[in-house]
This record gives C-alpha cells, sequence and structure tokens, in this order.
C-alpha cells in the first residue's frame, strides 16, 4: 500500500467515526429506525469523495468502518456498498457545495408533506435563525418534492425546488434532506429543520381516518 493509499483509507475512517456518531445520536431520536437513513461527508473537493454510510446496517450501531468512499456520481470507488441514495447526496455535494449531508426518515416530515406538497412555508419563529433566516417579518419555504426511486430523477426534482435560503428538502413519503458546511452544521439543520415540522405538525394535525369502504373486513 502506498502512501496515498494509506492516507485515503486513514481520511475515511476518521470521517466514518464522525458519521458513526453523528447516526447514533439521530438513531436515538427515532429519525433512523431499522436500517433508514444514511449521512455522508465530504473528503476531497478535487475530486470530489463523499464518505457515505453503508447500505443496511443499524444507523444506531455503526463504527468507523461502516463508511464507503464514492466518487461525484456516488459509485464506490475502492469496494463495499454505500447507501443507494450515495448519487443524491454527492449532487447535493456538487449543487450546494456542502460538506456534509444528512437523511432522516422521520415521521413529522413525512406526515406533513402529505399535506404541503406545494411546500411548507415557516414564519415569525425563533427557531429559523438556525438555518441563517430571520426570526420575523419572512416567509421561508422548505420545499417538497416527489418520491423516486431513480436517483437521477430524484436529483433533478431537488435540483429544480431548492430553496437557496432553506438548506433542506422533503421527500414526500420518504423523509427530509438536509445539509451544512460540516457535519456539525448539517446536524443542526436537520434539528433545526425538525422542530419546524413537529411544529407543523403539532399545530396542524392529520385529521380523522378515512372511512373503510363498506364491505371490506378488518385487517
Amino acid at each position: 500500500m502506498n502512501d496515498i493509499d494509506s492516507s485515503s483509507d486513514l481520511a475515511l475512517t476518521e470521517a466514518g467515526a464522525v458519521l458513526a456518531a453523528e447516526a447514533a445520536r439521530f438513531a436515538s431520536f427515532g429519525w433512523m429506525r431499522g436500517t433508514s437513513g444514511n449521512l455522508s461527508m465530504v473528503t476531497s473537493r478535487d475530486p470530489l469523495r463523499l464518505a457515505v454510510t453503508a447500505s443496511g446496517l443499524d444507523k444506531g450501531e455503526l463504527t468507523s468502518s461502516d463508511a464507503v468512499l464514492v466518487d461525484d456520481s456516488g459509485a464506490a470507488v475502492n469496494g463495499g456498498r454505500p447507501s443507494a441514495e450515495a448519487a443524491l447526496h454527492a449532487r447535493i455535494a456538487r449543487l450546494t457545495g456542502a460538506g456534509a449531508v444528512v437523511h432522516v426518515h422521520s415521521i413529522a416530515a413525512v406526515a406533513v408533506a402529505r399535506r404541503r406538497l406545494d411546500g411548507i412555508v415557516f414564519r415569525d419563529l425563533e427557531m429559523l435563525k438556525g438555518v441563517g433566516r430571520a426570526a420575523h417579518h419572512e416567509d421561508v419555504v422548505l420545499p417538497v418534492i416527489e418520491n423516486s426511486q431513480d436517483m437521477a430523477v430524484l436529483g433533478d426534482r431537488l435540483e429544480a425546488a431548492r430553496n437557496p435560503l432553506m438548506p433542506a428538502v422533503v421527500v414526500a413519503g420518504h423523509g427530509l434532506y438536509a445539509w451544512g458546511a460540516d457535519p456539525r452544521q448539517a446536524r443542526h439543520h436537520t434539528e433545526v429543520v425538525e422542530w419546524l415540522l413537529e411544529l407543523e405538525l403539532a399545530e396542524h394535525p392529520p385529521g380523522p381516518p378515512r372511512h373503510r369502504p363498506s364491505g371490506q373486513g378488518q385487517p
């Protein structure tokens, strides 16, 4: 192994340790249940390289070795199986200049997006300062996009809908993507946006469930 390979392995291990700690935090909130969700961290800009959490693992039990290095298209560089959404992480990093991306499957994000497919508007809330916006007298829109299993399609939708004033996007029926200059800022943005979504859900709870069609038995 040459010096370049050794340096790359060290950077990936260090990034993996950071991602494992962040994932454990989000998992403790119930935002990454089962093996859901994924995180990434930029390790190099030229060429663009990201450490992305490996696929199919419990996000509350990750170790420093559970990250995969991917290129600017989300493809693994040195083996391993990254999250299926690695391509979207890479695209967000290219599009926004973010140094870290967080994707969580929170109940609030999914529930609110069902009723706000045209975007979620927040105003006159102190917590808006946490995403760099004014606390008062400004409408801040959190975009909502339709889901897709095709990361190129999903990336196109995110790019078209992205609000440069809001470092996050909700994918309907799926969850929340948020990003920042580094893992710490991405975490703060995730937690602030999640707080806003939980407030929206508390203030505008879902209506009563639809009636079961006549003649349909209980599950």
